[in-house]
């Protein structure tokens, strides 16, 4: 079970903005907490590396992202306002009327984002969606040169909301894709460290993934830590609220368990080391099919160097890419257990070529 400290790790690590590109505030908050108990160093990509049993082998790579999708300033106007485009993949209509802070050169700098309002819309385009392009951010400047000396082109924001705890044991937060994979690889290396197998485990706080067309934070991590085997942690959709049809993306509930994914890329030596774990310790589990890539930082790890035995424990998630997804600690408990469980089942005799 989580520990108090590790509770208030978790609400500190989602509070704190980075979104792809920018995630070094937040990478040094996780790097603070796993010099509590693991090796800690980083690399140029901005990837956070925590080790645990360094003379141990063979080497598990646990993998989980850090950055979070966001804004980026991309002009400011004569009377002040400033213009944004994304970083990662947004739906523009829950940015309508948010708060946007920015990481300012000189601290925080607040906004709203703002629309033309209702009345003065046009009947005939009420029911058409926004684009990012129609909206703008206020700071409450009243010149192009007043916003200049808070506000700079090149700026990056994320939506300024607090995580909260919601009745039945769930976490509502803005960053939870995947700063909540960042914790609970964290998670699991604590208990790990605390009963440490064979392996030498690496934690690695990945960077880049919203925009990692070419690998991100994640290949470059892959080539430096050099594991044999990898374990990613993301999030996975939830199903169980309306609308979501189960036929064509499974079936997730919050409070159900981690999900294992199944598909083209996915080891089937490692698969199973997690289905394994995850029956000896009676943790509950359901699975995911992916006959493709499985859109997270395992894409890119699966093929770093000579090839890594990789799998993916998917954590449900309800309101992805919003300002309130929702999560359950229930099941980031399970996860944290199912991964440090499997990582103590690996040792010098397991073959990760069969196929």
């Amino acid at each position: 079970m989580f520990n108090d400290d590790s509770l208030k790790f978790l609400h500190r690590l989602l509070d704190t903005p980075g979104p792809s590109g920018f995630e070094s505030a937040p990478a040094k908050v996780w790097r603070e907490q796993a010099s509590q108990f693991a090796k800690v160093r980083a690399d140029v990509a901005g990837n956070s590396i925590a080790d645990v049993n360094t003379n141990g082998a063979p080497t598990i790579m646990l993998a989980g992202h850090i950055d979070e999708i966001g804004v980026i300033v991309t002009y400011i106007d004569d009377e002040g306002y400033a213009y944004i485009a994304p970083i990662g993949g947004w739906d523009p209509q829950v940015l309508v009327a948010q708060r946007i802070r920015f990481i300012g050169r000189g601290g925080d700098v607040f906004g709203l984002v703002g629309k033309k309002p209702i009345h003065q819309i046009k009947h005939e385009d009420r029911e058409k969606a926004s684009k990012i392009t129609d909206l703008w951010v206020d700071i409450g400047a009243n010149s192009k040169k007043e916003a200049e000396e808070r506000l700079s082109i090149g700026d990056a924001g994320v939506i300024d909301s607090h995580t909260m705890e919601f009745p039945n044991g769930r976490l509502v937060s803005r960053s939870i894709d995947d700063r909540i994979g960042a914790f609970v690889v964290l998670e699991a290396l604590r208990r790990y460290s605390e009963k440490p197998g064979a392996a030498h485990v690496v934690a690695v706080a990945t960077t880049q993934e919203e925009i990692a067309w070419g690998g991100g934070g994640a290949l470059i991590g892959a080539s430096r830590v050099n594991p044999q085997m990898a374990i990613v942690v993301d999030v996975t959709f939830a199903t169980d609220h309306p609308q979501m049809e189960k036929k064509e993306i499974g079936e997730a509930k919050l409070g159900g368990g981690p999900v294992l994914t199944r598909g083209s890329i996915i080891s089937p030596v490692v698969f199973n080391l997690l289905r394994a774990a995850a029956e000896a310790n009676e943790i509950p589990y359901t699975l995911q099919a992916a006959g493709r890539e499985t859109s997270t930082d395992a894409d890119a790890i699966h093929i770093a160097r000579e090839g890594i035995a990789t799998a993916v424990v998917g954590v449900p998630n309800r309101y992805m890419h919003s300002p309130n997804e929702m999560v359950s600690l229930d099941d980031l408990d399970r996860a944290a257990m199912l991964v440090a469980e499997t990582c103590r089942a690996v040792d010098s005799t397991t073959d990760f070529t069969a196929r």
